[in-house]
């Protein structure tokens, strides 16, 4: 059996069927290095683990940034582990719209739980970081419903407070290899070719030697761009790469009169669910660096503000888009052609949340707040939000997105999907999608 991509679809995906005593070969385009090879959401580690070094965009009328793992554990190895249980509601639309199977609650459970065993997903112990918690005193002010989200993370002990944040290369790759996994670093898969038996698996490997191995079964975890490049790029086609859904993002960075930042911070727990699944609020990586990225659209005030980073964090307005995206190979190059339209509706919605979030933030004690817009204002009180506009305009708004998913949608709804409701290609041949492209 071959699988493709080592982020948390492949490697849960190549685990279990060697521990199910199958021969399993794992394909990774990037290299293994592990949690401790460098510090978190440095540069260093955006050479190392992100595909590109962290640039790449989806294009359309507003670009919106986004990033992709590329390196063993994917993008487990470079989030922050946050995580929920997918919502009633949500399993509910996704039966009704695409016809999925298998999605009730006695289905799903057994499953919810193998993962957050086998992740460790524990709440936050000891006190949050105080850029966290003005996020949730903002939110309490105003009556809106806020919370700390649980997260991978395994605990030294049961009274600690210390430990270890959990990925990929801490958990399933590590018991794939005890079982028996061949994993391929530094491999490229570039082509699936269907022999009449089997699939050749084609690609090239870190010198630019060919590569091909041949597999009864084939299953496609590179995530939600490199899964339906590698298909289109294979002849599969049929509503794949057209639905590619993410959640565009804008940010804030606000400053506060005492500090609330310090160095090794990370991502802060706490996210503001009032509005969901419309429009949600967190606090996002606030570190010198990123903080500096934040304030572009802000020049004059970057020296400044970087001056006085611990008392300044970053926080953001991620929305439940209208529009769609596609993703296409372009022939000669590696990477593949990312698009998305933002909607009308969307930029109203971006807006809407822009001016409840710098809300929020003035309730939690926001002396200054810099908005992600190119040339837009610097905002000191709640009299000033009637300066932000009431739909984001085109090309000025600075998006991103840290989500990524539905090039490849499951279910039986075939007028829309492009794999069943257990990842498999219509025409059967042993061909599966194990990734974020399903949801």
């Amino acid at each position: 059996m071959a699988v493709v991509g080592s982020g948390p679809g492949g490697a849960i995906t190549a685990c279990l069927l060697s521990e199910a005593g199958r021969r399993v070969v794992l394909f990774e385009e990037g290299r293994h290095f592990g949690l401790d090879s460098c510090r978190p959401f440095a540069l260093e580690e955006m050479l190392q683990k992100y595909r590109e070094g962290g640039i790449t965009v989806a294009l359309g009328r507003n670009k919106i940034a986004y990033v992709e793992g590329r390196c063993v554990g994917g993008g487990s190895e470079i989030n922050s582990g946050l995580y929920h249980r997918t919502p009633p509601e949500i399993l509910e639309r996704w039966r009704r719209e695409f016809e999925v199977d298998g999605l009730t609650d006695a289905d799903l459970r057994p499953h919810f739980e193998a993962c957050e065993r086998d992740v460790s997903v524990n709440a936050w112990r000891g006190p949050a970081p105080a850029a966290s918690l003005k996020l949730h005193e903002g939110a309490a002010r105003l009556g809106w419903n806020s919370l700390a989200v649980p997260r991978w993370f395994a605990y030294d002990n049961a009274s600690s407070a210390s430990g270890q944040r959990q990925s990929m290369t801490q958990t399933y790759v590590p018991r794939a290899l005890q079982a028996g996994c061949d994993l391929r670093t530094g491999t490229r898969v570039k082509r699936l070719r269907w022999l009449g038996k089997a699939w050749s698996v084609e690609g090239v490997d870190a010198t630019g030697r060919a590569v091909r191995v041949q597999a009864e079964n084939v299953f496609v975890c590179g995530g939600a761009v490199q899964s339906p490049a590698l298909l289109l790029r294979s002849g599969l086609t049929a509503n794949i790469g057209l639905n590619l859904q993410l959640h565009p993002t804008v940010k804030i960075i606000a400053e506060f009169a005492e500090p609330v930042n310090f160095a090794g911070m990370g991502v802060p727990v706490h996210q503001v669910k009032e509005f969901a699944p419309q429009l949600s609020f967190g606090c996002s990586i606030s570190s010198q660096g990123f903080l500096g990225v934040g304030m572009l659209d802000h020049p004059r005030d970057l020296c400044g503000l970087l001056a006085r980073w611990s008392h300044a964090a970053a926080y953001y307005a991620m929305i439940a888009p209208t529009g769609t995206g596609t993703v296409r190979p372009l022939p000669g190059f590696d990477s593949p052609l990312v698009r998305f339209r933002i909607t009308p509706a969307d930029c109203r919605t971006l807006a809407d949340g822009l001016r409840k979030l710098a809300r929020l933030l003035f309730e939690a004690g926001a002396v200054r707040q810099f908005p992600g817009l190119r040339g837009g204002p610097c905002l000191r009180s709640q009299r000033d939000l009637d300066r932000l506009p009431e739909s984001l305009p085109a090309a000025l708004a600075s998006l991103m997105t840290i989500h990524l998913f539905s090039s490849c949608p499951m279910g039986e709804n075939r007028g829309v999907c492009g794999v069943n409701s257990f990842g498999a290609l219509p025409g059967g041949k042993n061909l599966f999608v194990n990734d974020a492209s399903l949801l």
